[in-house]
């Protein structure tokens, strides 16, 4: 990838992920609360539904530009030395690796958002000096590997699908498609990967929003659990706990975040 491409990737990642994280930034509460385990209404209800949103602001813009720059870097990699019917793997390889990427970005801000949307009577700025007073600077990297854990199945079925049926539509029509489809592509590649990794994310929010030393209960996986039957509860119904707002955020999102990146990427290209 050469010098114009990397820009382009970056802006128009971090361009993306501006716009998809600001404007869908209410379900994305109503989401974290519905996962909390004090409860929808003890969390905030429809209160203070902007609570997080500078936190989301300062990380949405560096996180996205770090994947996609990862992933196309990785994509152009793979693609130079597998063979074409091996182009789903290569865009599966590559989006976990900007996943990884990201999220070293991603989670500290995440970490502050959600615990500030749980808490509304608190603000960022209080959230952040009380994470970092009581559990230092691990403290913002609470639950790295459990989103590392949604992040990469979400991208191994978001991805490749979303390639393939741009690929798809494509060949179909005979020519490159437009911004708008590939927005259609990625709307409902997200809708399915999101449905599939909400027990990862119920698992990762839970994780989260608990403060240091203290176990989340109920958890499909949980990190240093201390007794085995915690992590049995794969069938359990709050596993899907706000899969709808997500289900839609995503989808909306995907729609958002991936049409921009192709509108804004074509036209720095």
């Amino acid at each position: 990838m050469d010098r114009r491409e990397f820009t382009a990737s970056l802006l128009a990642g971090g361009c993306a992920g501006m716009c998809v994280d600001l404007a869908l930034f209410p379900l994305d509460t109503i989401k974290t609360r519905l996962q909390s385990q004090q409860g929808f209404q003890k969390a905030g209800g429809f209160r203070g539904i902007y609570a997080g949103v500078p936190s989301a602001a300062a990380g949405s813009f560096p996180s996205a530009a770090a994947f996609f720059v990862t992933y196309e870097t990785s994509k152009t990699l793979f693609g130079d030395f597998m063979a074409a019917p091996m182009a789903p793997v290569s865009h599966m390889m590559a989006a976990s690796l900007g996943e990884v990427v990201a999220c070293l970005v991603r989670v500290p801000t995440e970490v502050v958002k959600q615990r500030t949307q749980a808490s509304p009577s608190t603000n960022t700025y209080r959230v952040l000096l009380s994470t970092l007073r009581e559990e230092g600077l691990r403290g913002l990297y609470r639950g790295y590997g459990s989103t590392v854990l949604r992040e990469i199945p979400f991208s191994l079925v978001q991805f490749p699908l979303w390639e393939y049926l741009k690929s798809l539509w494509s060949w179909r029509e005979g020519r490159p498609v437009h911004s708008w489809q590939a927005a259609l592509c990625g709307a409902f590649a997200g809708a399915v990967a999101a449905f599939v990794t909400t027990p990862l994310d119920v698992a990762k929010t839970r994780i989260m929003l608990a403060k240091a030393g203290c176990a989340p209960r109920h958890l499909p996986v949980i990190e240093g659990a201390p007794h085995s039957h915690q992590l049995c509860t794969c069938v359990h119904p709050r596993l899907f706990a706000g899969s709808v707002p997500r289900i839609t955020f995503i989808s909306v999102g995907g729609f958002i975040f991936l049409g921009a990146y192709e509108k804004v990427r074509h036209t720095l290209l």
